[in-house]
């Protein structure tokens, strides 16, 4: 059974989120503050965060960012700030999905199993290995190497460099991709697949501005280079 960690204080929008979890078939643990959460994720080791950014003590972004030094557990921001800065901050820091305040339980409940079923990178529906350029991914596993050098990515970065390498030089929508991460249809936000290429970027590209692996074709979207 799935460990979710609802991080949190405000009481109703935890309570809520327990109960829809749970009716869902999701333990779930909670923590009121950022010092609990570091230490739940530590010693209890969740399969999925519910971050909200404003909390008392930290601030989210910078518990994302501690998490991010030794776990790439998924994290699903919450935040109730309208400002597209801080989504896209969370999402380069490594968070791999965002609600805005108020959101509906029910879709809570069906992000927690997209991000998972990301996650868990089911072996079944895609070979075990896929190559392409210099890249090697060993998808039950979720192990990337590039020119023969381990990476170590996100599920969701995993997820959307799995579905590159896939068609390698074909082009790829940012609707299409995220589609590809997301796993269930709703309204997303396709800013935020810009911010995970910029990151795959970062951590696969000899000179992340002059990428050599995932290009960009302006007004489209991304292809994975085939040679």
């Amino acid at each position: 059974m799935p460990v979710v960690l609802i991080v949190d204080d405000e009481a109703k929008i935890v309570q809520l989120g327990r109960d829809y979890l749970e009716q869902a078939g999701f333990t779930v643990l909670v923590a009121a503050d950022g010092n609990q959460a570091i230490s739940a994720i530590r010693s209890r080791k969740p399969d999925l965060v519910v971050l909200d950014l404003g909390l008392p003590d930290r601030d989210g972004l910078d518990i994302t960012r501690q998490v991010r030094k030794d776990s790439n557990v998924p994290i699903i921001m919450l935040t109730a700030r309208g400002e597209e800065t801080d989504k896209l901050v969370g999402l380069e820091l490594g968070a791999d999905d965002y609600m805005v305040k108020p959101f509906s339980p029910k879709e809570l409940v069906a992000r927690v199993r997209a991000v998972l079923r990301r996650a868990e990178a089911d072996p079944s529906a895609n070979k075990d290995v896929l190559r392409a350029a210099e890249i090697t991914l060993d998808v039950p596993r979720m192990r990337a190497e590039v020119a023969g050098h381990p990476i170590d990515l996100t599920a969701t970065e995993f997820q959307l460099l799995a579905a590159l390498a896939r068609q390698p030089g074909r082009i790829l929508t940012r609707s299409q991709l995220l589609d590809a991460v997301h796993g269930v249809a709703f309204e997303s936000y396709e800013r935020a697949i810009d911010t995970h290429i910029k990151n795959l970027r970062r951590k696969i590209e000899p000179k992340p501005r002059e990428p050599r692996y995932i290009l960009t074709v302006y007004g489209v979207g991304y292809k994975l280079a085939d040679t």
